[in-house]
């Protein structure tokens, strides 16, 4: 009797080896032994002891609004209204009939992706960034094309050169991260307009990430901290509770649509069809919403005085480092460690498990280049983050 491979049950979308690798387990096992891990990948605020308002955050659940279900694609007017007045809070008017609410940003990505693209069609991605964006093209069937993001004289910049080389007759949009993960760098104000035209001249439209936007380390003229008012080309903005609020398990996200009047009303119209199709968003969720986002403040306030708190340590640290640097960051919850005499990060980062309890990320976790970039989350608590840097860096000298 002939046995059936397991492969033709199953899409070609699951392209991806689910095994785990070396790291993953090593790490299972290092917790399986009740070893004490200084993880320095730490990015979930809920797991990184810092102070929630359980009672103001659970009781805006128990509304009695929330038994009842009026379905709208693009979410229930009052929480509409409160996205729109967390942007008039950073100076931005933002009508509500642009904004559609998703479950997450990987939602709307996933709406997003739809809307634009065939299957074979591409999108541009920028390298480095976060791995997820292979996923969520994959199970849509779309092809990711990398540009590359470089450092030069302290800052990062957008290579056009290599965003221009990417764009062909089946590429359908650009993904740009505002600020970046995980290099924490903003577009700068001269590169926005070569950015509008590119995407003006290939009919392309214009996806932009901006979840970790609230979280500023240096402000500078040259930075373009929101996308929300280009209107010259479709363009999409997208953010959500996860980080502006740290509830990442509260799942709520939004788009919010702009451009030539004629288009973004079209794309809408079918972002209502997709959005109608799913209704995915949670009722109790929506009607929690507009109360968390008055606690925007204090839970913000805590998180980005942690991630700078510990941004200060590692530059001090780092100062007159003879085997590494810090580069230079704007925002975000991250930081990038640039290892001058480039070393296998596979084997340094098993070696820092190994050895000294420690967890990093390598730099090709993120589509880094080459080889030599350690990434850092800024959010474990500082008795967690100061031993595991202080271990890692003594590790480093001695390799």
């Amino acid at each position: 009797m002939k046995t059936s491979n397991q492969k033709e049950f199953f899409s070609s979308r699951f392209k991806w080896n689910l095994q785990s690798n070396r790291l993953n387990l090593l790490l299972e096992e290092k917790r399986r032994r009740g070893e004490k891990i200084f993880d320095l990948t730490e990015s979930n605020p809920t797991a990184a002891g810092l102070n929630y308002p359980a009672d103001d955050i659970l009781l805006a659940l128990a509304q009695p609004a929330a038994l009842r279900y009026e379905p709208h694609p693009r979410g229930l007017l009052p929480v509409r209204e409160a996205v729109s007045g967390y942007y008039r809070q950073r100076g931005y008017e933002i009508d509500v009939d642009r904004i559609h609410l998703t479950t997450s940003t990987s939602e709307a990505y996933a709406f997003l992706f739809k809307l634009l693209a065939d299957s074979g069609h591409n999108i541009l991605v920028p390298q480095p960034s976060y791995p997820l964006f292979d996923f969520l093209a994959g199970f849509e069937n779309v092809e990711l094309v990398p540009y590359q993001l470089v450092y030069h004289k302290e800052e990062w910049r957008v290579d056009f050169d290599s965003m221009a080389g990417g764009i062909n007759q089946k590429t359908r949009a650009i993904i740009l991260v505002n600020p970046n993960n995980p290099t924490g760098s903003f577009i700068k104000r001269d590169e926005l307009p070569k950015l509008i035209q590119l995407c003006a001249d290939h009919h392309l439209t214009l996806i932009v990430d901006e979840v970790f936007s609230d979280y500023i380390f240096s402000s500078s003229s040259g930075s373009v901290e929101t996308l929300l008012e280009v209107a010259e080309v479709l363009t999409f903005v997208m953010s959500g509770l996860s980080k502006i609020l740290g509830l990442p398990q509260m799942k709520l996200g939004w788009i919010v649509a702009n451009g030539p009047d004629a288009l973004r009303r079209q794309a809408q119209e079918y972002l209502d069809l997709l959005a109608d199709t799913y209704l995915s968003v949670s009722t109790p969720i929506q009607h929690a919403a507009p109360q968390w986002l008055k606690l925007k403040s204090s839970l913000q306030n805590q998180i980005a005085a942690r991630v700078q708190a510990n941004l200060a340590f590692l530059q001090t640290r780092l100062a007159s480092h003879s085997r590494c640097r810090l580069l230079d960051a704007e925002g975000g919850w991250y930081a990038v460690l640039e290892i001058f005499d480039s070393i296998p990060e596979e084997e340094f980062i098993l070696s820092l498990l190994e050895k000294d309890n420690v967890l990093a990320h390598p730099g090709y976790f993120f589509d880094f280049q080459k080889e030599g970039f350690l990434v850092l989350s800024l959010l474990p608590p500082p008795e967690i983050f100061h031993e595991g840097v202080q271990r890692l860096l003594v590790r480093l000298q001695a390799t």
